[in-house]
């Protein structure tokens, strides 16, 4: 288990704010000593829930050639057929990973290849279940080719709570599947647009491992 460096100024801040906090506690609450063990108490879960959000576990990965992975943690909340207007044009399955607060946030390549599309959408910061977030939200596309043509476009998309979305790739560049390809800060979620004839691997409400988990896998005919 590591600390993400994309945690590093949200860790520093966290570290200010509860040394001021519990410094205030200490020289103006002195004789409030059951308001000051909350205070330390609550800097103390403050804390923990800054180190355990920006957590990066150490994992197995395999690179699984044919198989589309799950760029995140989470459950899957959304399997539908929907119609893409970004990219494609065309109908395709959409996978919606959400991830809560407790879900690690950082996000992997689905499947390796070229880096073909990539787009930041600014918008709106909906609750990450509701079914608009993924066109109203703010969010980012992108789209992987494989050496067989075959592709797959995901969105990391903005939650209630997040307020920065970091993605680590450019167009043109060679990305291999489950290396770290971004970062969302404080409850967000993943959609997969997969081509409708994926066999799919998972069901509504399944947990999820990013960079683990099998979503789909292409239809090989």
């Amino acid at each position: 288990m590591k600390f993400h460096k994309e945690g590093i100024p949200s860790l520093i801040i966290t570290i200010l704010f509860i040394s001021v906090l519990n410094a205030a506690f200490y020289f103006f609450l002195k004789e409030y000593e059951i308001i000051r063990i909350i205070g330390y108490l609550i800097s103390g879960l403050l804390f923990i829930t800054i180190v355990q959000f920006f957590r990066s576990p150490k994992r197995n990965f395999i690179v699984k050639e044919g198989e589309i992975i799950s760029p995140a943690d989470g459950t899957v909340v959304v399997i539908e057929e929907v119609e893409e207007t970004e990219y494609y044009n065309e109908k395709r399955m959409q996978v919606s990973v959400f991830m809560s607060p407790v879900n690690v946030h950082l996000n992997r390549y689905p499947i390796s290849g070229i880096l073909k599309y990539y787009k930041y959408h600014p918008g709106l910061y909906l609750v990450a279940w509701h079914p608009k977030s993924s066109t109203e939200n703010e969010r980012t596309t992108i789209v992987i080719e494989d050496e067989k043509g075959r592709s797959i476009l995901f969105r990391q998309i903005a939650g209630a709570l997040a307020r920065r979305i970091v993605f680590f790739g450019k167009e043109g560049d060679s990305v291999n599947q489950t290396n770290e390809c971004g970062f969302i800060k404080f409850g967000s979620r993943v959609d997969l647009l997969l081509p409708l004839d994926a066999e799919l691997n998972v069901k509504l409400n399944e947990k999820v491992k990013g960079g683990i988990t099998t979503i789909a896998k292409f239809n090989t005919i």
